[in-house]
C-alpha cells in the first residue's frame, strides 16, 4: 500500500511541477524552468541510481567473501571494476547536469 501511495503523491507532484516549469515570462528564455528541472533531475537520479548500485554490489561481493574466503581475490577485483564504472554513471550526470546548467 505504501508503494502505491508513493506514486500517486509523485504522480501528482509532478503534475503541479510541470505548468511551472513551462511556464515563461515576459522577456525570459523559453525552456529555462525545463533545462533547470531536466539538471536538478540528472544529477538526482544518477546520484541515487549509482548510491544504490554500489550498497547492492558491495554487499553482495562482501556476502560472498564472508561465505568463502579463499575466494577474495577472485570477487574483489571484479567488484572493484564495476564500483568504478557505477561511480563513472554518477560524474556523467553531474557532467550532464553542469552542462544543462549552462544553457540556462
Amino acid at each position: 500500500m505504501n508503494r502505491i501511495t508513493a506514486a500517486i503523491v509523485t504522480f501528482f507532484a509532478v503534475l503541479t511541477v510541470a505548468s511551472v516549469a513551462f511556464a515563461q515570462a515576459e522577456g525570459g528564455a523559453a525552456g529555462t524552468g525545463a533545462i533547470a528541472i531536466a539538471s536538478a533531475l540528472a544529477i538526482g537520479l544518477g546520484a541515487i541510481g549509482a548510491t544504490l548500485a554500489q550498497g547492492r554490489a558491495a554487499a553482495a561481493a562482501l556476502e560472498g567473501i564472508a561465505r568463502n574466503p579463499s575466494a577474495q581475490p577472485a570477487v574483489f577485483t571484479p567488484m572493484l571494476l564495476g564500483l568504478a564504472l557505477m561511480e563513472s554513471i554518477a560524474l556523467f550526470a553531474f557532467l550532464i547536469a553542469f552542462f544543462l546548467q549552462g544553457k540556462i
